[in-house]
């Protein structure tokens, strides 16, 4: 039987692992990781909308056909979000599903101009995501800081609002610290937002576009040279590019990968052909990550176990690949050394119960 990498069962020891492993996520969306139970019940909050209220109904309805489904579908969740109260509702829930799989620290994608575009007052948003991050924080030990994510087919006006979002003194919440680019990229030039990106880095912002998800590795150079950024979200097409894996490696700018929500946006044909291996080689520093985690049918956890076939790691290996995520994340320097510290601790204690 033909091999296929990513898709062998791993042994119970090796996912017992992972689900005690102490991590960090650095590539998760707010509105994408609402759970099923979440979403019906906004859906049903909120009958008018697309969005089926039933459970099961909900599963027919995240099979994608490709990317631009995925993003029709994604848009439409989006739509349930409402009040400020729905906005900290699903923060607050998300971070309890976080919080379940020993995720210690997560940079939660935002994107504030859906939920201001339809009426939800700025002041309000603000305040409904930092009473849920600091009440996770609090209740579930999971530490939450905010991308705020410009969507990049609602053109320049939301770039402008996004950016005002993100750097008014009066609006910025206490957990921002970084800015984005997601959304489609086909026919969603990068060079265009160069100005946005600028106005953010210069109020103290971090820069973590998308590139290179659906389009070559020249999305890639166009985020490096006009974004600034010092992660790339997903980067997937890199792999096309020796040059740009050399680059990436050389100065150290770690890539997002998301290896199921490829193969579920057909981003990749299958998890055999996803080039996280290639990233590896190269020298190319990645995290793991779950993207849009109940729209594709996983979790982090997941997505560690989904690694560790690709690359055909170990305890060690899988406790190496928590840890990068830490080092690339935006958290301070003492509470990335109290997780890496951590991370350490579980895997020697397993290694010496073993």
């Amino acid at each position: 039987m033909t091999r296929v990498p990513g898709e062998e069962p791993l042994s119970q020891s090796l996912q017992t692992f992972i689900a005690g492993l102490p991590k960090a996520e650095l590539h998760v969306h707010h509105v994408g990781s609402a759970s099923p139970r979440i979403v019906s019940a906004l859906a049903a909050r909120h009958p008018d909308s697309k969005v089926p209220a039933d459970p099961e109904a909900l599963a027919d309805f995240f099979t994608f056909q490709d990317f631009a489904h995925f993003i029709t579908v994604y848009l439409s969740v989006v739509d349930l979000i409402r009040t400020p109260e729905d906005v900290r509702l699903l923060t607050y829930e998300v971070a309890r599903d976080m919080a379940r799989q020993n995720v210690r620290y997560a940079e939660l994608t935002l994107t504030p101009f859906s939920s201001t575009h339809r009426g939800i007052d700025a002041r309000a948003f603000m305040d409904a995501i930092e009473d849920a991050r600091k009440a996770a924080e609090s209740e579930f030990g999971t530490v939450l800081r905010w991308c705020f994510d410009i969507p990049g087919e609602a053109g320049l006006e939301a770039a402008e609002e996004t950016t005002r979002l993100a750097t008014d003194d009066a609006l910025r919440p206490e957990g921002l610290v970084s800015f984005g680019l997601g959304g489609p990229e086909i026919g969603v030039p990068r060079p265009q937002f160069k100005p946005y990106f600028d106005r953010a880095l210069a109020a103290g912002l971090r820069s973590v576009p998308h590139a290179g998800e659906t389009t070559g590795p020249e999305t890639v150079w166009d985020a490096l040279t006009y974004l600034g950024a010092e992660r790339i979200g997903h980067g997937t097409s890199s792999a096309q590019d020796p040059k740009l894996l050399a680059h990436l490696a050389e100065r150290g700018i770690p890539l997002e990968v998301c290896p199921t929500s490829n193969v579920a946006t057909r981003a990749v044909a299958g998890l055999d052909e996803h080039p996280l291996r290639r990233f590896v080689d190269a020298g190319v520093t990645v995290t793991i990550n779950s993207d849009d985690p109940p729209m594709f049918s996983t979790d982090l956890n997941n997505e560690y176990a989904v690694a560790a076939r690709l690359l055909d790691l170990d305890e060690r290996g899988l406790a190496e690949l928590a840890k990068n995520a830490v080092r690339a994340s935006f958290l301070d320097e003492p509470g990335k050394a109290r997780i890496s510290a951590e991370i350490d601790t579980y895997t020697q204690d397993w290694l010496s119960e073993a």
